[in-house]
């Protein structure tokens, strides 16, 4: 994120992500303003998380566990939402490995709530192989997203359209389709 970004929107993104049933797509993945250059990459590649690795050193967080969530979200949770934060935040968790961007704000608490549940050693390790993977799919995912937006916002050239013409019309010294032939031969190719 840019330095004094605005939060409000994400704010009001999230909300609507809980009253909804739809995916919780991340904001950035529509195109977020705030975020500072590469910070599509970072995001992506779950690099942006690695600081927090000094709050696991300082126990505040765990490895695995329920994403840590905002004080303003948390105002808005339901009672059977809060049981969520019974445990430490992780890094990573089970709803991060398991749909994560495809999964709707309740499915998420629902993952969180079986994790707290069912924890164990073997359980994290599972959690912890899988995030590879999952960063992985993200990286992957996020470079796609780019390459289209990138193809959509590249202007289209009128030379295939401006060649078609030319080739459909009978040819003459000056006729229409010499004049559009030579416009299709000096237009910009892509």
């Amino acid at each position: 994120m840019k330095l004094s970004a605005e939060t409000r929107a994400h704010e009001h993104y999230f909300e609507e992500l809980m009253r909804s049933d739809c995916p919780m797509t991340k904001l950035d993945t529509v195109g977020d303003s705030r975020l500072a250059p590469f910070g599509r990459i970072l995001r992506a590649s779950g690099l942006d998380e690695l600081p927090q690795i000094f709050n696991v050193l300082c126990g505040e967080m765990s490895l695995v566990g329920p994403r840590p969530c905002l004080p303003n979200e948390f105002t808005h949770y339901e009672p059977w939402q809060r049981e969520r934060v019974n445990t430490l935040p992780g890094l990573t968790g089970y709803w991060q490995v398991n749909g994560k961007n495809k999964t709707t704000f309740n499915q998420m608490i629902a993952m969180d709530l079986f994790y707290l549940q069912n924890m164990s050693c073997l359980l994290d390790l599972k959690i912890m192989l899988k995030t590879v993977g999952a960063l992985a799919g993200q990286l992957f995912e996020s470079h796609q997203a780019a390459r289209r937006r990138r193809q959509e916002e590249r202007p289209r050239s009128a030379a295939p359209i401006l060649q078609t013409l030319a080739d459909a019309t009978p040819k003459g010294p000056r006729s229409p389709t010499t004049i559009l032939q030579s416009l299709a031969e000096s237009a910009p190719k892509i």
